[in-house]
């Protein structure tokens, strides 16, 4: 019998005053007990709405009714289907506008948890199943994927699965893309990326890390004198955008991507076992209101931080960043600066002082269709800071773009490709995740993968 409960299993957390002082994981997962409880939510419907949200496709009420009935390994092996990354689609991905959105459940109460669901079988998996890679028969062709993150290591799973032999090749020491540097430990920790990636290398997947396609090797090169059949260019947005305001150049202001690449995947948060240190100081601004914002934020607060704020120039309401995101941070002890927007940062010896503000207030909407923030006239405030870190976006690095003169992009840098197939003007070049949309979220790059996956498996076999 369904359990017609209006609220989700709740899902245990570290406390806000412990977990504000450590990299450990916020979240701690659900037991079996509260999984099959959780999983006894849903209905099973019969036109399964939330599988319209998810962009990898996975069959929801299948996996979820196998939990109900405590069959964790058989619903592994369901996820597993669709799905290369269970672990980390469980922790990452915005379920509350993907897939949870959609359910029915939702209408007069919680939607089900389904990225809690999922991150719990994804979990028992990698504690008592038994992994069983069975690698297919080659298919005699190679295809190369440029970009280990989530969109690359998708692509390269599912050719993979389909007999192709696939060689991933990495700019960074480590594959992961985003995963690695980006999403701090709390909320995704490296052990579970390097296990989803450890399974994609048990497959056959070939991963070359320290190699800069477009200096090492050109996308040309990989065609023509390596012998690739098809080309998969993943390599996501991570060239940051700046505000362009006086005092961006001082000492102690980092883009998002410099502190986070530091913090994460050079192990900053670890020293001195590991030598990159970061200099935090007392009191830190982070401009911008994103989920990359609030990783920077809790972050800083993390390294020891005493007083952190978020500077954003809309108000609560225009956030992108997560709303469970959001309330962890206050929980955190995060302070907002909302309706503000930096002026120029201030700095002595070289070194940031402060940043000036000015209040803002919503006008008419703008081409995105949220309201445009105009300033306050008169309304300039100071905010004493030791550091500023800048979270305002990425776009993609224009190496690729610049020495592939055949591979059309688009005003901001983006490679244009079709959205039904991830082809690209070029024959037997593919594209998917943030180096076509522009900076997303992980499960839409994976959606592109495997999207592109299905094209180049038909490209290659001219079906």
């Amino acid at each position: 019998m369904p359990n017609m409960s209006l609220e989700k299993v709740k899902m245990p957390e570290q406390a806000p005053d412990v977990r504000n002082k450590n990299f450990e994981e916020v979240s701690m997962g659900y037991t079996e007990e509260m999984a099959i409880e959780e999983a006894q939510r849903c209905l099973n419907c019969k036109h399964k709405p939330c599988m319209g949200g998810c962009p990898v496709n996975v069959k929801i009420p299948e996996f979820i009714a196998l939990v109900a009935e405590g069959k964790f390994e058989d619903a592994y092996y369901k996820i597993q289907e669709t799905s290369s990354l269970p672990a980390v689609c469980g922790r990452v991905c915005p379920q509350e506008n993907q897939c949870e959105k959609y359910c029915v459940r939702g209408i007069k109460g919680e939607a089900v948890g389904i990225g809690r669901i999922e991150r719990f079988v994804a979990d028992w998996f990698m504690k008592n199943g038994k992994a069983s890679i069975e690698k297919p028969e080659p298919n005699g062709k190679k295809v190369a994927i440029v970009g280990a993150g989530p969109a690359g290591l998708t692509c390269a799973g599912d050719l993979a699965k389909l007999g192709y032999k696939v060689s991933v090749f990495e700019a960074f020491h480590t594959p992961g893309g985003v995963l690695m540097y980006g999403i701090p430990e709390f909320r995704l920790p490296k052990a579970i990326v390097q296990k989803e990636i450890d399974k994609l290398k048990d497959l056959g997947v070939e991963i070359n890390t320290n190699m800069v396609i477009g200096k090492v090797l050109s996308i040309d090169e990989l065609l023509n004198d390596e012998g690739f059949d098809a080309v998969f260019v993943g390599t996501g947005a991570g060239l940051p955008s700046f505000m362009k305001i006086e005092g961006e150049s001082l000492n102690g202001v980092y883009s998002a991507n410099e502190f986070l690449t530091r913090i994460n995947l050079m192990k900053a948060y670890k020293f001195p076992e590991y030598d990159t240190p970061i200099n935090v100081g007392k009191s830190v601004v982070v401009v911008g209101g994103g989920n990359v914002a609030m990783d920077a934020a809790r972050s800083a607060k993390r390294l020891g931080a005493e007083h952190v704020y978020i500077v954003y120039r809309r108000s609560e309401e225009e956030m992108p960043a997560r709303r469970e995101e959001v309330h962890h941070a206050k929980e955190e002890g995060i302070e907002f600066k909302l309706l503000c927007n930096p002026n120029k940062i201030n700095g002595e010896d070289g070194w940031v002082k402060s940043v000036e503000c000015i209040e803002m207030e919503l006008g008419e909407p703008d081409a995105s269709g949220r309201r445009r923030p105009v300033a306050k006239e008169g309304s300039e405030f100071n905010i004493e800071a030791d550091s500023v870190v800048i979270a305002i976006g990425q776009t993609p690095n224009p190496l690729i773009k610049n020495t592939t003169p055949d591979l059309e992009t688009n005003k901001w840098g983006c490679i244009v490709a079709k959205e039904e197939t991830g082809a690209t003007s070029k024959t037997g070049v593919y594209a998917g995740g943030d180096v076509v949309t522009g900076a997303a979220t992980v499960i839409l790059a994976m959606g592109a993968g495997k999207t592109a996956a299905q094209s180049i498996d038909e490209f290659l076999s001219n079906k």
